[in-house]
């Protein structure tokens, strides 16, 4: 569990196949200390939870299966890439963001970037089946980044990025037609699902 609070930005040092044929072995460099963060933790890497399978001082290791590969878009990184880390929650901890379970639900891309004052408007183009659980004033993930939705027209959202989310995660160097892995409110889903079955 997480919260969409990005604490890292991670680079992509090594990328290797994995275990078994198709799976991808990446290798992340981090300002995080892995000391104490024990072996099998949840790590959120630009939203897609992963496992840790091997790590040093200022690195770890994780495997993306093919599954993983085919419905995110840690299929297309390579090395020098820089991506969103996250730790998983401990309880106690503080939701800063909204509960993100780090389940990518689809890979949307960015449509427009544009200048507002110190902020950003990006335009996201989610995937025509996930676009019904975007909501104006919900919350979505997207590359693990906790975001309010400004406002929805069709299957494309908006959100504002303030220069600190800008300086403290990868959406700062971010361009259009970039693909972003998004996950949508799990209230939503929720809330869609009661809604199909209501008698």
């Amino acid at each position: 569990m997480f919260t969409g609070i990005v604490t890292d930005i991670g680079e992509i040092a090594a990328l290797t196949p994995g275990g078994q044929k198709g799976d991808r072995r990446f290798v992340i460099r981090t300002k995080h200390d892995m000391g104490p963060v024990p072996m099998g933790a949840s790590i959120a890497c630009s939203g897609c939870c992963l496992t840790l399978i091997e790590k040093g001082p200022d690195w770890f290791a994780v495997e993306a299966s093919v599954e993983t590969l085919d419905k995110t878009h840690l299929g297309d990184w390579k090395q020098g890439d820089r991506i969103n880390l996250e730790l998983s929650l401990k309880l106690g901890d503080e939701l800063g963001g909204h509960l993100v379970y780090g389940h990518v639900d689809g890979v949307g891309r960015i449509v427009s970037m544009t200048p507002e004052g110190g902020s950003v408007r990006f335009v996201f183009e989610a995937p025509g089946d996930l676009a019904r659980f975007v909501a104006s004033k919900g919350s979505i993930a997207v590359d693990g980044v906790s975001l309010t939705v400004n406002e929805v027209d069709g299957n494309r959202f908006g959100v504002n990025i303030i220069s600190h989310t800008q300086a403290v995660t990868t959406l700062g160097k971010a361009k259009v037609g970039q693909r972003v892995n998004l996950e949508v409110d799990m209230l939503a889903r929720y809330v869609q699902r009661l809604l199909e079955h209501r008698p």
